[in-house]
């Protein structure tokens, strides 16, 4: 068999025939080769892109292969802000088949194109997806997470049809409906940002509902950073497997890449996104295995091609192979995005570590908020968390207990003095989608 034609090919699901697992010398003539055709068609119709390849001297003839994708301009959110509505856009108008459209920092919505070809691979790759996160033919899948994260939920659908898998098409709304659903309907996986899956644990046991005796097995948790301690604590409360897949609104929405059965990384899906880690200060490259801003360039995209995207979302290349045999590479779990860095009296601080420290201490409930303030001209840091309904309810000097052991429990991860509210059950938005964590009001 030839060892490049499982990537061209439809999806199997043998190892032998998966993209996921081709050895990694044709992987990269692959790569190189979509490199040379996707850095053509940007330069050729592109003109942002081309104007700044001319700026650094140069022209496609000069990107032999991946390895010379250092020498490429960086592409930003920004600049599909700057050129909104379809300045980015490689084809012509009557060869786009769908237009996502997401919020944008800038205010202009960020929209992303597709042809039938990039239908096709972002296709391929929601099934890949959901193949390493173990679903299999005759699987039920409730697809919770209201669909516009899946590109108004066809990536989705699509995939579970060929897996011979049930879909449940499903948003927000009531919880205690949803946990019908997945009664009634013997739902075996769902797919859901972890916030939402946490209102279904918090609605679940106020209704006595045990979600561990349900053939609930898979949990596929999208568009939003989680911690491991989250995981564990997602895991032990529904009995299921939480798998992270990780992907974003300008590049193809989630299934960029997927967790396997290991859960020690993500599988990014190489022959489509090819990854990098740089400094996010310098833009400089940074080996395998240092901590830094993942930057993705798009192989295949035909509409608008994404080279050298710069993500913000900070993490690191895992080099080592995985035991699942799959030869795509793995980046650490996203756990924060690089602008979720806060700086407090010149001491930095991440959320993911406040969350840590919340999570293991017992009595308290995965629901916090930071609220940061100014006053008397210095920064000052509130953690909101709420409580769990026993403790609540409890004597006065248990909550006072409780309040200063994650006090110190915060303090010793942070190297930083901080005040903890105890807040009752419930108190805090939860929303339907991400979890709003940080609520900066220095300024206002």
């Amino acid at each position: 068999m030839n060892p490049t034609a499982a990537l061209d090919s439809p999806v199997l699901f043998h190892p032998a025939s998966s993209p996921d697992y081709v050895p990694r010398e044709p992987l990269r003539t692959l790569q190189s080769q979509r490199l040379r055709q996707v850095v053509a068609q940007a330069y050729e119709h592109v003109p942002l892109f081309r104007q700044r390849m001319q700026k650094h001297g140069l022209t496609p003839a000069d990107v032999r292969g991946v390895d010379d994708i250092h020498t490429l301009p960086f592409t930003s959110q920004g600049d599909l802000g700057d050129t909104y509505p379809l300045g980015m856009l490689a084809v012509p108008m009557q060869q786009v088949l769908r237009l996502h459209v997401a919020g944008g920092a800038s205010g202009k919505p960020i929209v992303a194109a597709y042809t039938q070809r990039d239908l096709e691979v972002w296709a391929q790759v929601v099934i890949r997806s959901l193949v390493s996160c173990g679903i299999r033919e005759g699987d039920v899948i409730y697809g919770a997470c209201g669909y516009d994260l899946f590109l108004d939920g066809r990536g989705l659908d699509d995939a579970a049809a060929t897996l011979k898998a049930t879909v449940i098409p499903g948003c927000g709304g009531d919880a205690a409906r949803q946990l019908m659903i997945i009664k009634d309907y013997g739902v075996s996986a769902i797919c859901c940002t972890p916030n939402h899956f946490l209102c279904l644990i918090e609605r679940a046991e106020k209704l006595d509902v045990d979600l561990r005796e349900l053939p609930l097995r898979v949990g596929i948790f999208v568009a939003e950073p989680w911690s491991e301690a989250l995981r564990q604590r997602i895991e032990a409360s529904a009995g299921i497997k939480a798998y992270d897949v990780y992907g974003l609104a300008e590049i193809v929405g989630p299934s960029v890449g997927a967790e396997c059965w290991h859960q020690d990384g993500v599988h990014i899906f190489e022959d489509h996104f090819f990854p990098e880690i740089v400094d996010p200060a310098t833009g400089d490259p940074l080996p395998d295995g240092q901590e830094g801003e993942l930057v993705l360039t798009m192989l295949s995209r035909e509409a608008m091609p994404m080279i050298r995207y710069r993500t913000r979302d900070v993490t690191a290349i895992l080099a080592e192979p995985c035991p699942c045999g799959r030869t795509m590479r793995r980046i650490r779990r996203v756990s924060r995005h690089r602008e979720e860095m806060l700086v407090v009296r010149g001491v930095n601080v991440l959320p993911a570590e406040i969350e840590a420290a919340l999570l293991a201490v017992a009595g308290t409930l995965p629901r916090y908020q930071i609220v940061l303030t100014q006053q008397q001209g210095g920064d000052q840091l509130e953690v909101q968390v709420e409580v769990t309904p026993q403790v609540f309810s409890d004597r006065v000097g248990a909550l006072e207990a409780l309040q200063s052991k994650l006090t110190r429990e915060i303090e010793h991860r942070l190297g930083l003095g901080v005040a903890v509210r105890l807040v009752e059950p419930h108190s805090i938005d939860r929303g339907q989608g991400k979890a709003q964590r940080v609520v900066d009001q220095r300024g206002t």
